[in-house]
């Protein structure tokens, strides 16, 4: 039995979206937060959500991170997800300091920590588990006995391949968790990845609260997840929530964490993968149904307080889906993408867990997931178009990620029937968006741009206003387009610009309206439209407003409202950097820095109104006086 106690102020060893997202429940308790940062990480918007701050050298460094537990006076640790969440040596320095982990014990951590033992465990339990070893048949999963993402697994579909795949997995399993012991096991060529969240205190009671489908993955790393699961029938779903109840109750398990199984499409048996000792990226989906807060309950299980609530009284209702933001261009190998973001706009209406901001470098020293957008609704079809809006509406320039991939994934047929198994976007090609409609967008605020209009009027910059119609502008792009504004043409494209959301260029394009973000720069056109980021390389559509080189002067390209000024006098910029940002005819611009020196001249005010051609700061470089 476990003594209650008042947890009063928590250190959060993770920074992200999971950190804010931890912040947010404590801050609603009551209990005072505490960050950790590494240098790159000084001004990241967790460090400045939390109430207090500690640097740290690395956010793997155990004894670093105790002390700044320590230093910041906590009470307790929350580890979040990947870092140092599931390492039992982490969990046993916390303890040995005297300090409350928000998860399970070091000694829990260790049994159900490596796959191995963990099959075990779960065999003792009376869990179903896959069949194991060589003799299972081809083909066969060689995994990692440690850690997981996916880290470590190679498939093996015959002899010949099975010695080059165990050296693979057992490098990679080295290099990734400092341990190659290799599991092998029957690999299921076509499966769903169901998994079953649990909650357990220190009072005897564990609960389940209910199971995910988190089939849609890549390589073993999830990219939508879903609850309820879609496709098991109640006597599976009666199966897997027992068995991961068993499991935890076998092990004295206690706060939350997730028991995942592979459920066989051919014969329908479902087999026990691992247990994931943690909170997961996709408990909201969980929140979503159940009405629960994952991390309020796993902070009161760790103040030693009983769970509130009975299993009779674990309801699920509705439907969620979460869709897993990341810094990648999926439509060209999924490569890693890093950079800094010009503008960043995230959906409302739905449920969005991030830690993206506008002007905010990129980086591939950390896991590349940006953010989580989780849609709700009354049955999966709801949620699913709900996500599908929200993916449109989210907007991500100056940095390619995959959210287009995404809207294009949940937009699919396959997804809509719930057809994808856990190999499915392995052996399938998601098409790329077409680039016609962007091109079209971009065109048209390129020469609404260049021709110094305002809803269609052209006026000149001493504020002449023409008579006559203005003539077609080629606007050039990755090819030359051809746009008459006032005759609403666009090549051989019908065009009507129409009222929109603010910073959203919206237009009806052949009789169909389309809403997208719009950047236009000295070299590029850059538009969000439908979540994809498209890129339009082009020479300089400004003309008169380009910047000689030399001559740092940054002037308003147009009329419009500054939304933002990052940067002050005295400030050293670097080539490229955004230093304005304006708004006008419901588009966004960044302007950007033509070349690396220091700010002089300030001028340029948030929410100031500026003409066209109005004197907004100067870059000197550094050998100028300021």
């Amino acid at each position: 039995m476990t003594t209650p106690r008042t947890l009063r102020t928590l250190l959060i060893a993770n920074r992200g979206e999971i950190a804010l997202r931890v912040m947010r429940t404590a801050r609603r308790l009551g209990i005072r937060t505490v960050a950790i940062y590494t240098e790159t990480d000084g001004q990241a918007p967790h460090v400045r959500a939390a109430d207090e701050a500690c640097r740290v050298s690395s956010y793997l460094d155990i004894d670093a991170v105790v002390a700044a537990a320590r230093a910041g006076g906590a009470d307790a640790v929350h580890p979040g997800y990947g870092f140092l969440s599931e390492r039992a040596a982490f969990a046993r320095a916390v303890e040995q300091a005297g300090l409350t982990l928000v998860g399970p014990s070091a000694q829990v951590m260790d049994a159900m920590g490596r796959k191995d033992a963990a099959r075990e465990i779960a065999v003792a339990a009376g869990v179903p588990v896959v069949p194991r070893g060589e003799d299972a048949g081809f083909p066969i999963l060689v995994k990692a006995a440690a850690g997981g993402g996916g880290k470590g697994m190679r498939i093996v579909r015959s002899a010949g391949e099975y010695d080059e795949a165990v050296a693979a997995a057992r490098r990679e399993a080295r290099s990734a968790f400092g341990d190659d012991t290799i599991l092998v096991e029957k690999y299921v060529e076509r499966g769903r990845h169901i998994e079953v969240q649990i909650i357990a205190d220190g009072h005897g009671r564990v609960l389940h609260l209910y199971e995910r489908d988190c089939s849609t993955q890549r390589r073993h790393q999830k990219v939508l997840e879903e609850a309820p699961a879609p496709t098991i029938s109640p006597a599976l779903r009666e199966l897997v929530t027992s068995s991961a109840v068993a499991l935890a109750r076998h092990v004295g398990y206690q706060n939350a964490g997730t028991v995942e199984f592979l459920v066989d499409d051919a014969t329908g048996e479902a087999y026990f993968l691992e247990m994931n000792t943690r909170l997961q990226v996709e408990h909201p989906v969980t929140e979503a149904i159940t009405g629960l807060d994952l991390v309020e309950l796993q902070l009161q299980v760790a103040a030693g307080q009983p769970l509130p609530l009975t299993q009779a009284e674990v309801t699920a209702t509705g439907h969620a889906i979460e869709a897993r933001v990341y810094a990648e261009d999926s439509f060209h190998g999924f490569l890693p993408q890093a950079g800094a973001t010009t503008i960043v706009r995230w959906p409302a209406g739905v449920r969005v867990d991030h830690a993206l901001e506008s002007g905010q470098v990129v980086s591939t020293a950390y896991d590349p997931m940006l953010g989580k957008i989780i849609a709700y609704g009354a049955d999966r079809e709801a949620a699913r178009r709900r996500l599908i809006e929200a993916l449109d509406g989210t907007a991500i320039l100056g940095l390619t990620t995959n959210t287009g991939f995404l809207r294009a994934l949940v937009a699919s047929d396959e997804f809509r029937d719930a057809a994808i198994d856990t190999a499915w976007l392995d052996r399938t090609t998601v098409p790329e968006p077409d680039r016609d409609r962007p091109r079209v967008l971009a065109a048209w605020a390129g020469a609404r741009l260049a021709a110094g209009t305002d809803r269609g009027h052209p006026f000149q910059a001493d504020g002449w206003r023409s008579g006559g119609d203005p003539a077609p502008i080629v606007v050039e792009l990755d090819r030359p387009v051809v746009v008459d504004v006032t005759r609403g043409r666009v090549d051989d494209h019908d065009v009507r610009e129409l009222a929109g959301p603010a910073g959203t260029l919206s237009l009806e394009i052949d009789g169909r309206r389309h809403d997208a973000v719009v950047e236009l720069g000295p070299h590029r056109a850059e538009v969000s439209f439908q979540g994809q980021r498209h890129v339009f390389e082009r020479p300089d559509i400004f003309g008169d407003q380009a910047v000689a080189i030399g001559d740092g002067t940054i002037t308003a390209p147009m009329p419009g409202t500054v939304l933002e000024v990052r940067v002050g006098p005295g400030d050293q910029v670097q080539t490229g950097q955004v230093l304005v940002v304006l708004e006008a005819m419901k588009m966004e611009l960044a302007l950007k820095a033509p070349f690396a020196g220091i700010v002089a001249g300030l001028t340029a005010a948030a929410g100031a109104q500026v003409a066209l051609g109005s004197r907004l700061l100067e870059v000197r470089s550094p050998d100028q006086p300021v």
